[in-house]
């Protein structure tokens, strides 16, 4: 279950006030279960996927892809798959701290493990959605935001782009008041 946090230390885990609290900015979350699916889920609790076996999961999410593919035009989606032992780990962790936008949307289901979305609102107030497995996340392009894993360091989400570019982060620097 997601769990929210305001600058000033305030605490939402119903869904109902994440989202109402999230509806300023534009940001929709929700939990998308994973199929069931006994090859997949083995799969899942695995530390490292190969090229099939990250095929295999993407191609699980198919009708998932399909969906968002027909309605937000996306074009393609990837499986990330980090744990301590992965290089990207590493990139995240010195980048988790810098604020940014993208020029499209994010979006992002998270299979297993859990992240966290930074978010600054209109009036320049932060706030952060953890997020954890079988929820996804749609941030608006151009939403000043951060995103950072929480320890175990360990994460298997599918990312939706529209273009490749749309992806690359725009930083913004912006000091963050609140990290936890």
């Amino acid at each position: 279950m997601s769990v929210l946090q305001l600058e000033n230390g305030r605490i939402y885990s119903e869904i109902g006030a994440i989202a109402r609290q999230l509806d300023a900015l534009n940001i929709t979350v929700d939990r998308q279960p994973i199929k069931k699916n006994p090859a997949v889920e083995q799969l899942l609790v695995q530390d490292i996927l190969n090229p099939a076996e990250k095929q295999q999961v993407l191609l699980s999410l198919k009708g998932e892809f399909e969906n968002l593919k027909r309605a937000s035009g996306y074009q393609w989606y990837d499986l990330k798959v980090l744990h301590p032992g992965s290089p990207q780990v590493y990139a995240i962790a010195n980048q988790s701290h810098r604020t940014h936008t993208h020029k499209d949307a994010e979006v992002l289901h998270v299979l297993t493990g859990e992240c966290v979305f930074g978010f600054v609102n209109s009036k320049g107030s932060q706030l952060q959605l953890l997020l954890q497995a079988e929820e996804c996340i749609k941030v608006p392009p151009n939403t000043e935001h951060w995103f950072y894993l929480v320890p175990p360091l360990c994460l298997k989400a599918v990312q939706y782009y529209t273009t490749a570019e749309g992806w690359i982060p725009q930083y913004t620097n912006r000091k963050l008041e609140i990290r936890s």
